[in-house]
């Protein structure tokens, strides 16, 4: 299908959703990340005489977190994980974030509000991650008994899944713990997909795209990411996310990241000529770099490309390229 990302834009929801189950399975990374600060960005307001500032945050942050979920699957994106929680944030910030995150973590197993979520929506749920070995020992150990709940009693939901990533930063001992078990019952090594089923609960597809926010970096999505999937991230906290955002992320990967190898031996002198001139034009500059803002701190991306139309490259009249006729006499 030949389309633009301005006709994409204007598809109805349901028919972008076809085209992305046509393309075979898609399966979504998301941390919900920077959710305070859009949390004091957008709603401070209602922390003014609420008797419970906690609950009035979890409250709307975790109906903000159902919407997100509800756009990404309505656009075709079946089976979303997202890493909620991981034990550095523990060290990093304290016994008070700790029991508000345990707060926000029961809710995602127990709140009305995500049940009939679950519900209506046919989602599977399930929870990944060491979860029990880091709760085991800890006032939070009953949240691993709420996460099997939650999983048992949406089992058989069968439209969408949803996969929350708890303490699941670091799965080397825990697949080493399953390989051990499984080899006890069966007398051989487990082969990969026996292992994302262990580990997941469910065999689940190699990761099709990742949005992060913030600096680049990807995580917590062990034994399903192959090197293969499209990287996105958002400069505003994931909170923000709209869907003509997602769905620009959703054309590039569909289509401007699709396609076989440029035939190199095919292109012509002015071809050539341009890359070069794109190349120089970029000489020394690399995406991911930023710098802290003074004031708050806070790291911004620094913008580092000339898009390419305001490349001003020469473009000679096109004539056999000696490269070319190398690589055909080769």
């Amino acid at each position: 299908m030949n389309v633009t990302l301005e006709a994409f834009q204007a598809l109805p929801v349901e028919q972008v959703a076809r085209l992305a189950r046509a393309a075979g399975p898609r399966v979504c990374v998301f941390p919900i990340n920077g959710t305070r600060r859009w949390f004091m960005l957008e709603h401070s307001a209602a922390l003014a005489g609420a008797k419970d500032p906690v609950a009035t945050y979890l409250e709307i942050t975790g109906q903000r977190h159902i919407e997100l979920y509800r756009l990404l699957f309505e656009h075709g994106l079946d089976t979303l994980l997202t890493p909620v929680f991981g034990p550095d944030l523990i060290d990093d910030r304290g016994d008070g974030y700790m029991r508000l995150a345990a707060d926000g973590l029961e809710r995602l197993a127990t709140h009305p509000a995500f049940l009939r979520f679950y519900d209506d929506f046919q989602v599977r749920v399930r929870f990944y991650g060491d979860h029990r070995v880091y709760f085991r020992a800890t006032p939070y150990a009953y949240l691993s008994d709420l996460f099997d709940e939650a999983t048992a009693r949406t089992a058989d939901h069968g439209r969408y899944r949803l996969f929350y990533g708890v303490c699941a930063h670091d799965a080397v001992e825990t697949v080493a713990r399953l390989g051990i078990q499984y080899h006890a019952q069966h007398g051989t090594a487990p082969d990969k997909r026996a292992l994302v089923e262990m580990y997941y609960g469910e065999w689940v597809d190699p990761v099709s795209l990742f949005i992060g926010f913030d600096k680049f970096c990807v995580f917590d999505m062990p034994l399903v990411s192959t090197g293969n999937e499209d990287l996105y991230f958002t400069v505003s906290p994931s909170p923000y996310l709209t869907a003509r955002q997602l769905r620009e992320m959703m054309f590039d990967h569909l289509y401007n990241r699709r396609g076989g190898e440029i035939d190199y031996a095919g292109l012509g002198t002015d071809e050539w000529q341009w890359m070069k001139c794109y190349y120089e034009t970029h000489h020394e500059r690399t995406q991911g770099i930023g710098r802290r803002q003074n004031g708050p701190g806070l790291w911004v991306p620094l913008p580092q490309l000339v898009h390419p139309d305001d490349v001003n490259c020469a473009r000679p009249r096109s004539r056999p390229n000696p490269i070319n006729q190398v690589e055909r006499e080769t």
